[in-house]
This record gives C-alpha cells, structure tokens and sequence, in this order.
C-alpha cells in the first residue's frame, strides 16, 4: 500500500520498532484521505501500541490502539482541532475523541460508532 502522507514507522509503538507495521490497512487508507481534506499536516503522538506500552501511558485494557486501528494526531490549537476533525468525518471516521492537544480517531468496529467524546 502507497500513502500519500504517511510513513509506517510514524506509527511504531516506542517500544517495538517496526510495529507501525502492524496498523490496519483500512484504518490507514482512510487517515491519509484525512489528511488530504483537512489541508494540515498531521504529526502522529501515538499508533499501534504494545499491551506494556498501552498500560505504561494508561491505555485502557481493550484500546483500539493494540488492534492498530487508531491513532492521537496531535492538534495544539483549536484551529488544527478543527480542520483535522472535519477531514476525518468527511473521510468516513465515526469515532472521535478530542483532548487539549491532541484528536483521537479510530475505526474499530467492536466499538459503537457515531461517537465524539474528549478527555479532561
């Protein structure tokens, strides 16, 4: 698969190289659509995560991120916040989380859709 604004290893959790690897292709494919409607660059705080690594940053046990279909974009100012949001529903993402810094997105299907929650 060829992304237009990714790499794979942006993905990695820090403590596996080479895990970005491991990210769903779907979930990938969309972000880079995303990425090209949102018309901001998106720097990736966090991808596919280890069970270790997910509980040393305080993961939840069943996060999207140790399925490799997820993802923390970070987003420092509401401007950012916004265009990166508006790029992922327009590219069909349905579960999003937005923080101070940062946009969670994921496409997990175990989980319900239609969703945008934020973090305190």
């Amino acid at each position: 698969m060829t992304l237009k604004h990714f790499t794979f290893d942006e993905f990695d959790s820090p403590d596996l190289p080479g895990s970005g690897q491991k990210m769903d292709k779907e979930f990938m494919e969309m972000l880079d659509k995303a990425r090209t409607i949102s018309g901001v660059a998106y720097r990736i705080n966090s991808g596919y995560r280890t069970k270790s690594h997910n509980a040393k940053v305080g993961g939840v046990p069943a996060s999207s991120h140790l399925k490799g279909c997820a993802c923390d974009i970070s987003a420092p100012t509401s401007r950012e916040r916004y265009h990166i949001v508006r790029g992922l529903m327009a590219a069909g993402f349905n579960r999003i989380g937005i923080g101070a810094t940062f946009v969670h997105v994921d496409n997990d299907e175990a989980k319900s859709g239609d969703v945008i929650w934020h973090y305190y």
